[in-house]
């Protein structure tokens, strides 16, 4: 039976209830007691996908309810239940604005309206559908962003120094849809999977998109640098004879789509400011249960896999979402202790589908943490940028008057000892076992880089030491000086009977 999924649509000659008027994907809310006041009409009419709040909306509800086909109207559904916490109306689309970004638009408040509304419907019969390569342009016009400089790069996309941030200014910050497209070609999935151009290209445009630009470290030049290092696992030798097709189109969707809308604040932050993301998902892999259902709710939006059978499709969307769930850093240990009892048994079959399955959730996991193992030019940013997303959430925290959370206080941390604890505890077990499955070039060369790039940031860190050590004496004489001229002049005032001010004078007067 073939099952059947509509949003519902609503009468054009009745009132808009507010809840619809948020951007398709925005999990929006608005409330008189924000901490940042009256809602900004700017804010409003922000990009798609933005995590934000309301006690009145919906929004998130038609979110889960993409990501379950029982689910075929709203009927039965009552609002998300507001906690009382005050920090509830953060806005986390106002957190990363900068001074004199957004000048106020000119248009009319009704226009906006209008265009929200449509943004909501989905854009059925507007611009939306044409957004990326319009239906009447012939297909061979995707091939012109494959030029230059761009197109070279893309011929040694399997070298683990691949630069991600050249390719991204190559391709003016597209190298997300450009990356997925090219290795989704070169695989032959297109072709063998009938998958629309069109609506695939749609769809990674719509994927991209939904990356915030404003975050650091989640963003979709990360998104892109997963996908290029997920493309370099399945090439090693003991994936690319064993994984199917369907396992590669997966591995390379997941990748592009594992931080999805990421708000750029860690689970502990939803948890205790009683987000109600945190509440969908009962404090369990918050985030990456968002990411999943974002990214299911694109594929079904742009009807991507609208041409597969039903159960082919749900099979796919569920398989998705069981490699995202795998990139939860609460869940590494667990991960990580199966993986390594494979090992240990030796019964690790790359024939079985569930074996397969799980290798590609410990790929997914080594490709989101890779940075340390990339060569210290690229680690050394990816490093900068996810230390500056913590130090960011820990400004917010102590804005309003919440605990900083562990790493983000900025005054307490530095991007070595931070990068130097994650290389110890989480990277270096994780790529050591990975070493183990995988004994090949590539392994070996991650775990130098690592090496190297652990090294590189101690002897950082000595420096900044040496350099603290040097001013604190220097400080300290500078100190000891001013003691003693304030010394010397008492002495000079109380012996003479009048301070060094009166010498002039006495001067002047002979």
């Amino acid at each position: 039976m073939e099952v059947c999924y509509q949003l519902p649509v609503l009468p054009l000659d009745r009132p808009v209830p507010k809840h619809v008027l948020s951007r398709r994907g925005a999990i929006s809310f608005s409330s008189s007691s924000s901490l940042f006041g009256a809602p900004d009409p700017r804010q409003l009419s922000q990009r798609r996908g933005a995590i934000s709040y309301d006690s009145s909306d919906q929004t998130a509800l038609y979110i889960r309810m993409l990501g379950d086909v029982r689910v075929r109207s709203q009927v039965g559904f009552e609002p998300e239940r507001r906690s009382s916490h005050p920090y509830l109306c953060i806005d986390f689309r106002t957190l990363h604005t900068r001074l004199g970004r957004g000048s106020t638009s000119g248009s009319s408040a009704p226009e906006r309206r209008v265009h929200r509304l449509l943004s909501f419907q989905r854009y059925l019969h507007s611009s939306r559908l044409l957004r990326g390569v319009p239906q009447q342009i012939p297909l061979h016009i995707l091939d012109e962003d494959y030029t230059g400089q761009a197109r070279c790069m893309l011929e040694k996309v399997g070298n683990w120094n691949f630069d991600i941030f050249l390719f991204d200014r190559l391709t003016n910050g597209n190298s997300l849809i450009t990356l997925t497209f090219h290795l989704l070609n070169q695989y032959g999935l297109v072709e063998l999977f009938q998958l629309d151009m069109v609506k695939l290209w749609r769809f990674l445009v719509m994927v991209q998109e939904d990356y915030h630009s404003d975050n650091p470290y989640h963003n979709a030049v990360h998104a892109a640098d997963v996908t290029q290092a997920m493309y370099c696992y399945m090439r090693e030798p003991l994936l690319a004879k064993s994984l199917t097709s369907c396992d590669i189109l997966l591995g390379l969707l997941a990748a592009a789509t594992h931080d999805l809308d990421h708000p750029g604040v860690n689970q502990p932050f939803l948890i205790k400011t009683d987000h109600y993301l945190a509440t969908l998902y009962r404090n369990t892999s918050v985030l990456e249960n968002h990411h999943w259902k974002s990214a299911v709710g694109l594929l079904r939006e742009t009807g991507l896999f609208s041409h597969l059978p039903a159960e082919d499709s749900l099979n796919m969307e569920r398989e998705l979402g069981s490699l995202i769930l795998a990139t939860d850093i609460s869940r590494q240990n667990e991960y990580l202790s199966r993986f390594r009892l494979h090992l240990d048994q030796e019964n690790m079959c790359m024939s079985n589908a569930s074996h397969r399955h799980f290798i590609l959730q410990m790929a997914l996991k080594c490709a989101d943490i890779c940075n340390p193992c990339r060569p210290w030019e690229l680690s050394k940013q990816w490093s900068e940028k996810v230390t500056e997303e913590f130090f960011q959430q820990g400004e917010i925290e102590k804005k309003h008057k919440l605990e900083v959370s562990p790493l983000c206080d900025r005054e307490a941390n530095t991007v070595g000892n931070i990068q130097i604890g994650f290389m110890t505890y989480v990277a270096e077990p994780l790529f050591a076992e990975w070493a183990r499955f995988s004994d090949t070039r590539l392994s070996q060369t991650m775990l130098g880089h690592m090496g190297l790039n652990k090294a590189s940031w101690g002897g950082l860190q000595q420096e900044q030491t040496s350099v603290s050590e040097e001013a604190e004496p220097s400080t300290a004489g500078a100190e000891a000086e001013d003691d003693a001229a304030r010394t010397d002049g008492n002495t000079a005032t109380t012996a003479g009977g009048t301070s060094s001010k009166e010498i002039p004078q006495g001067s002047r007067k002979s």
